[in-house]
C-alpha cells in the first residue's frame, strides 16, 4: 500500500493512493496517517479496506509529509561507502546518529528556505525507514517486525552550520524546511529488498546523485537494532538512513551549492518522486 497525507499545511487528510494513481480518502477509516494507523492492526485494517469502495479525492491537492508528526526524527551520517569516499572520511565503525528538528519536516514539494547567512545549503537523497511498532533494545534478527515501510526524504544540510561553526551537526541538518519527507509511505511488503533500490535527484535538471541503497554500509535491520539501543523508537518514527555519492559538498574539483531559485526533484525505486523550489528565508 501507499499511504499519504493531502491537504493544506496543519489541516492533512489520511489518503491512498490507489493502483490507477488517483488518491482516495481514509478519513473514515482512520484517523490520520500516525502511530496508530502504521501499526501491525492499523495496517491490516487498511489492507482490508477496498480501495474503490472509498471517495476519490478530486484535483491535484498539496501533499504533505506522508507521516504525522513523528516522535523521534532521525538520521544517519556518511553511511554509504562511496558517499565517505568523496567526502574523504574514512568509514564508520558503528552508526553516526543525530536528530533532525522537527520544524524541518515538511511536505514533499513544498519549498525549501536557504537559512539566513548560508552560503553551503546541500542536497541529499536518502531512503528513510517508517517505524511500525515501539522498538527498544531490539535484535537485529526481530528489527523487521517493527518495520511498517519506507519513504524518500530529503535530508537537506548546510555545510558551514554542519561543520565549520563547531558542536554538533544539528546546526546544519534542522533548519525550517530541510526535512521533506514522502511523497507517501510504501508498505514493506511491496519493497521486498530495500538495499536494492535506485535513487537519484536532479538540481535544475542536471543529474547530481545516482546511486544505490547497495552501497550501504550499515542495513536497514542494522539500523532499526542499533538506534532503538539507544532511544525507544515509537510507530510513525522515521529513520532517514544516509545519502549516495553526488552531494554538492562533494563535486570536483569545486564544491556546488544551492541557490535561491533553483529546483530539487529527486526519487527513489518504487518510493515515488519530490520536486522542491529554493527561497529565500
Amino acid at each position: 500500500m501507499k499511504l499519504l497525507r493531502y491537504g493544506p499545511v496543519g489541516a492533512e487528510k489520511p489518503g491512498l493512493l490507489d493502483a490507477d494513481g488517483a488518491i482516495r480518502d481514509l478519513s473514515g477509516v482512520v484517523n490520520d496517517i500516525d502511530g496508530a494507523a502504521l501499526s501491525p492492526e492499523g495496517l491490516r485494517r487498511i489492507a482490508a479496506v477496498d480501495a474503490a469502495s472509498l471517495p476519490k479525492v478530486a484535483g491535484s491537492p498539496r501533499i504533505g509529509a506522508c507521516v504525522a508528526r513523528p516522535v523521534n526524527f532521525v538520521c544517519i551520517g556518511l553511511n554509504y561507502a562511496d558517499h565517505a569516499a568523496e567526502t574523504g572520511a574514512a568509514l564508520p565503525k558503528e552508526p553516526i546518529v543525530f536528530l533532525k528538528s522537527l520544524g524541518a519536516y515538511q511536505g514533499p514539494n513544498d519549498d525549501v528556505k536557504i537559512p539566513r547567512g548560508s552560503k553551503k545549503t546541500d542536497w541529499e537523497v536518502e531512503l528513510a525507514i517508517v517505524i511500525g511498532s515501539r522498538a527498544s533494545y531490539v535484535p537485529e534478527h526481530e528489527a523487521m517486525n517493527h518495520v511498517a515501510g519506507y519513504c524518500v526524504v530529503n535530508d537537506v544540510s548546510e555545510r558551514e552550520f554542519q561543520s565549520e561553526r563547531g558542536g554538533t551537526w544539528d546546526k546544519g541538518k534542522g533548519c525550517d524546511t530541510f526535512g521533506p519527507t514522502g511523497p507517501w509511505m510504501v508498505t514493506k511488503d511491496e519493497i521486498p529488498d530495500p538495499q536494492n533500490l535506485a535513487m537519484w535527484l536532479d538540481v535544475d535538471g542536471k543529474r547530481m546523485q545516482d546511486g544505490s541503497t547497495k552501497t550501504m554500509i550499515f542495513g536497514v535491520m542494522q539500523l532499526v537494532s542499533y538506534v532503538s539501543h539507544f532511544m525507544t523508537l515509537h510507530p510513525g518514527d522515521i529513520i532517514s538512513t544516509g545519502t549516495p555519492p553526488g552531494v554538492g559538498l562533494g563535486q570536483k574539483p569545486t564544491p556546488v551549492f544551492l541557490k535561491v531559485g533553483q529546483t530539487m526533484r529527486l526519487g527513489i525505486a518504487g518510493l515515488g518522486e519530490q520536486q522542491q523550489k529554493l527561497v529565500a528565508s
